[in-house]
């Protein structure tokens, strides 16, 4: 499989693995307010709502839940945190804005796992 085949097809099934997890949001009772939101600090997953707060998203695939987990690194937490404080500076009560950041685990089998609260700011 060439590069360029293998990155579409790779593209997709991320495409799956986000929708998979809205609709699960979704049927929790928290409404998806955005996907792939993009601010300076980079892009989020999704982002639903919570009442009044909000909870950011990172969704990461892989062919096992430890091997997804370890595609989270510090950096890109801290660009999580900083495209969230960017999108409740739009929201009625700005960075008062009750919210958390959960990451989304899915396995090659697109089973999910989500790990609530899993990081802040860092």
């Amino acid at each position: 499989m060439t590069r360029r085949i293998r990155g579409r097809t790779e593209y997709h099934a991320g495409l799956a693995a986000e929708d998979s997890i809205a609709r699960d949001y979704e049927r929790r009772g928290f409404p998806v307010a955005r996907r792939r939101w993009r601010g300076r600090g980079g892009e989020i997953d999704l982002i639903a709502r919570d009442g009044e707060g909000l909870i950011f998203i990172e969704v990461k695939k892989s062919r096992d839940f430890a091997t997804a987990a370890q595609r989270l690194g510090a950096r890109q937490m801290a660009r999580l945190c900083q495209s969230a404080e960017e999108f409740v500076a739009g929201e009625p009560r700005g960075l008062l804005t009750e919210m958390r950041f959960d990451v989304a685990l899915v396995d090659a089998q697109g089973r999910h796992q989500i790990v609530e609260n899993a990081f802040g700011a860092v």
